[in-house]
């Protein structure tokens, strides 16, 4: 018996978000008096395979085959599932991002496994085994029971701490034959952004909403942002005016992020925007209405002109930063 963890890999490296599902994984793997696999799926290095047994895998599988190369939903589920019985696993962590959804509700069903999307704590009870999630848009919580033999696990980013447990993992390279009649993907053409910190990566985000009044009043919250190493993006709004980018959009009909520290800068604070950033840790908001319901949502609150605001945060991480 095992605790399965999937560490996706960004072009041959592991990121904070694979380390905190390994951290999560060992945790729940405590609880069940077993040990944590990791499996790892393309090019990645052996250096870089060693990574998850700091975190406290005890034996990191890669699978590295030609057809992997792409994400193809079906052909990654496919290769799970067989690593999940051939470890005998009775949890499976997968994160719950893009690929995580894509990937977890294939494999419910080829595993016959029941499934909890985006828990955010370790198991309330084993027996019955019961996790805790977020629901209705973050504005409240539920304990949901998985009783199958097999559990499927997708975590919500940035909502687990990082435990490194100095150990090493063995590391076990096994060649799959993959069935070329599940490769239905073909990537014709690859174009990758560069220069700019992805909103999805970005530990610190700062994010500017109608109450900026003006695209020409951007240059504060990006020299803000700047200053903090941070990612910039915007509320819905501001992004069908055409002020800012579509891309930087967050919200529940944009990204859903869940970064360290969320800055929210002329944000009202709507629900649909909420759903998307309310899994941050920390939230700042600043606004000219005390009442705004943005400020329910934050840690911290600046009831004032952010005009005025933005270039003293700036000039004060300046100094910070000597």
């Amino acid at each position: 018996m095992s605790v399965l963890v999937y560490t996706q890999n960004w072009d041959g490296k592991f990121k904070k978000l694979s380390f905190e599902l390994v951290s999560y994984a060992a945790k729940v793997a405590e609880m069940l008096n077993t040990s944590v696999v990791a499996l790892s799926i393309g090019s990645v290095s052996e250096e870089e395979l060693k990574k998850p047994g700091t975190f406290g895998a005890k034996k990191v599988i890669s699978v590295n085959n030609d057809l992997c190369k792409t994400l193809d939903n079906q052909v990654y589920s496919d290769i799970i599932a067989r690593v999940a019985q051939q470890e005998d696993a009775r949890v499976i962590v997968i994160s719950n991002n893009n690929e995580g959804k894509a990937v977890a509700p294939r494999l419910s069903v080829r595993l016959k496994a029941g499934i909890a999307s985006g828990v955010s704590k370790l198991p309330l009870s084993l027996d019955p085994f019961t996790v805790y999630k977020k629901t209705y848009s973050g504005n409240a919580f539920a304990h949901l029971v998985i009783d199958t033999d097999i559990k499927i696990l997708t975590l919500a980013q940035n909502s687990f701490d990082l435990f490194e447990a100095p150990g090493n993992a063995v590391i076990e390279n096994l060649n799959l034959e993959v069935d070329r009649s599940l490769l239905k993907t073909v990537v014709k053409d690859s174009q990758k952004q560069t220069g700019k910190l992805l909103l999805t990566d970005a530990e610190i985000v700062v994010s500017g909403g109608r109450g900026m009044k003006s695209p020409d009043n951007w240059n504060p919250l990006v020299e803000l942002a700047t200053a903090l190493g941070a990612a910039t993006a915007c509320s819905r709004p501001v992004s069908d005016e055409g002020w800012r980018p579509s891309e930087e959009h967050t919200g529940q009909t944009g990204k859903v992020i869940a970064p360290n520290l969320y800055i929210a800068v002329g944000i009202s604070g709507a629900t649909q925007h909420l759903a998307g950033v309310s899994s941050s840790k920390y939230i700042v908001a600043i606004n000219t209405d005390k009442d705004a319901p943005i400020f329910e949502a934050a840690q911290y609150g600046i009831v004032g002109d952010a005009m005025k605001i933005l270039p003293k945060l700036v000039e004060a991480v300046k100094e910070l930063k000597k």
